[in-house]
């Protein structure tokens, strides 16, 4: 493997970047992701009505079910995820591949 080819290892969130515009969603061909959001309205000074914004609740990712394929990483419109090079998979049941936003923005490096 070259150096410039990307590790596919685990999944970042950076779920401040994160809109739940559902791209990823929409696009994932195994449907392991799943996103809960609401909608908030934001006022802004001199504005004549306030403006709506979705606000991530939940971000998941089921890693049973997922081909790391990358297509979610990549059709992000907002870089809100992105490969790492960390590994933390094993798990004795199920349940525990399902990684939620805390799981997956820990891979995300401080600082970026």
């Amino acid at each position: 493997m070259s150096d410039s080819t990307p590790q596919r290892n685990v999944i970042a969130l950076l779920p401040e970047a994160c809109t739940s515009c559902m791209v990823c969603v929409r696009e994932c061909p195994s449907w392991c992701i799943s996103v809960e959001s609401h909608v908030e309205e934001v006022s802004e000074e001199g504005a004549r009505r306030p403006r709506t914004v979705n606000v991530l609740d939940e971000f998941t990712i089921d890693y049973g079910l997922c081909m790391y394929c990358g297509i979610c990483i990549e059709t992000c419109p907002f870089d809100a995820l992105a490969w790492r090079d960390s590994f933390d998979y094993s798990s004795g049941d199920r349940q525990g591949l399902r990684q939620d936003a805390v799981d997956l923005s820990r891979w995300w490096p401080t600082g970026s």
